[in-house]
């Protein structure tokens, strides 16, 4: 016997056809593929200009490139090692990752941080890179910003449309080519760099540089168990769980220090009459600047077509009820649109866009992971496969949520929009909303939780 809806329709391994159904269980005859290849899919959305961007980030604060290289290995470490974790329920209930947070948050409670990450993934994330693809189209091609982002944009929502296969053999076979262009230029940027060790005083800039690295790696954990939940349940989970985070630890680790390295070396800010794109490239020989402006491109698609698929599944998961067989597949092309809105009004002003996008997302996504780790540890391992499509609530779980971020936004915020009760009068303690998010909210649900997670074991 199993509680969980199972996915209508035939898929299988086919990789034009387009995938049916929408948040349901995947079934055993349509499971397929291999743990290890969990780490290109999570490598190749991150060998992309965006990636960069962040690493330059911290330099662009005032810090110094070792200083931000230190930010950079602890925000990318923990937003990979909960993609770890995460990416492990895949396999074993073969369900997006916002459909097993009903476990934690109840089928109702659970709208909420579906909408945030429906409008973080589908619309935020996929606007951010496709700005970034628009830009080195552009400049590659000599076409208007507009018309670039254009195209971007409909191959993007292309790809997602037809579904998870495609999404996993554009990632796989894209993948050596951006290892290897952007391999080439991360050594070439680094010779040409000054590796001051001269920055700013810590702990205020660095902790608001660790937010936004930490915003920008696990920006990706909502998404974790959406591409493993096709894999058989007789592969390893853990391995499973290994092959992503190494994928997403690597891949921003290294264009993020490549990214703070570049800045060093003459790449300038986003801002009147600069193009980051065209300094970076500038950086690099002729012939290897139009192959980086070309992975740039490729590596914008590969981020969005995750984006923008994730972002349907979170759509659906909020419990709309889409007749279609296609339902996902035309949330896409939704997606796509209101995606490409945004990214055409963000162009005029990507930087202070960017770095406010990226604090915003580690404001959520802080407090979601509290609560749905305090329930993995309440529930020690114990099955939630019953919770998943039943009408059932756990109003501990948007409470917590609720109160974690509410409280770690007002408290310790640090925005151009918004500065916190905390860093308005103690300036050097700088932004650390989304730890005491995460704290908060997993605190909070294990007092309000334990009794009702304890009668359900």
């Amino acid at each position: 016997m199993t509680y969980l809806e199972i996915r209508e329709g035939e898929y299988g391994d086919k990789v034009m056809a387009i995938e049916p159904g929408g948040i349901e269980s995947i079934p055993e005859k349509d499971r397929h593929g291999k743990a290890s290849s969990l780490f290109s899919t999570w490598m190749s959305p991150n060998l992309e200009f965006a990636t960069i961007y962040v690493g330059a980030l911290g330099v662009f604060f005032g810090m110094s490139f070792w200083q931000a290289a230190v930010g950079i290995l602890i925000g990318n470490a923990l937003g990979a090692f909960t993609q770890y974790l995460l990416t492990q329920d895949g396999p074993k209930y073969g369900v997006p990752q916002m459909v097993l947070g009903r476990a934690a948050f109840g089928k109702l409670g659970n709208i909420i941080p579906s909408v945030f990450n429906a409008g973080a993934a589908g619309i935020g994330w996929f606007a951010v890179n496709s700005v970034s693809g628009a830009f080195a189209l552009a400049t590659l091609t000599k076409l208007g910003d507009v018309t670039s982002l254009v195209i971007v944009v409909l191959i993007q929502v292309a790809i997602a449309f037809i579904g998870h296969n495609l999404v996993q053999t554009v990632e796989k076979y894209l993948a050596p080519y951006l290892i290897v262009v952007f391999g080439v230029a991360a050594v070439i940027a680094l010779s040409k760099s000054h590796l001051s060790t001269h920055g700013k005083a810590f702990p205020g800039a660095f902790l608001v540089f660790i937010s936004a690295v930490y915003g920008y790696s696990a920006g990706w954990n909502p998404f974790s168990a959406d591409y493993s939940r096709y894999l058989p349940k007789s592969e390893d989970p853990k391995k499973a769980g290994r092959a992503a985070g190494l994928g997403l630890f690597l891949s921003t680790v290294i264009l993020e220090i490549v990214g703070a390295a570049a800045v060093t070396a003459g790449m300038r800010d986003y801002g009147a009459n600069t193009n980051p794109v065209s300094d970076f490239t500038g950086l690099l020989p002729g012939w290897l600047g139009k192959l980086i402006l070309l992975g740039i491109v490729i590596g914008s698609i590969c981020a969005n077509v995750l984006n923008i698929y994730s972002g349907s599944m979170s759509f659906l998961t909020i419990g709309l009820k889409l007749g279609s067989k296609k339902r996902r597949a035309f949330s896409a092309i939704l997606f796509g649109i209101a995606g490409f809105l945004l990214a055409k009004s963000a162009m005029s002003n990507p930087a202070n866009n960017y770095e406010n996008f990226l604090l915003v997302m580690s404001y959520w996504i802080g407090p979601w992971l509290g609560v749905i780790f305090a329930d993995k540890w309440l529930r020690k391992g114990a099955s939630v496969e019953r919770f998943l499509f039943a009408k059932r609530e756990n109003f501990a779980g948007p409470i917590a949520f609720g109160a974690g971020v509410i409280i770690s936004i007002w408290a310790f915020a640090n925005q151009k929009f918004y500065t916190g009760v905390v860093p308005k009068h103690y300036g050097n303690v700088g932004d650390i909303a989304f730890p005491v998010g995460f704290i908060l909210s997993f605190g909070i649900y294990v007092l309000l939780a334990k009794k009702k997670v304890e009668s359900e074991k």
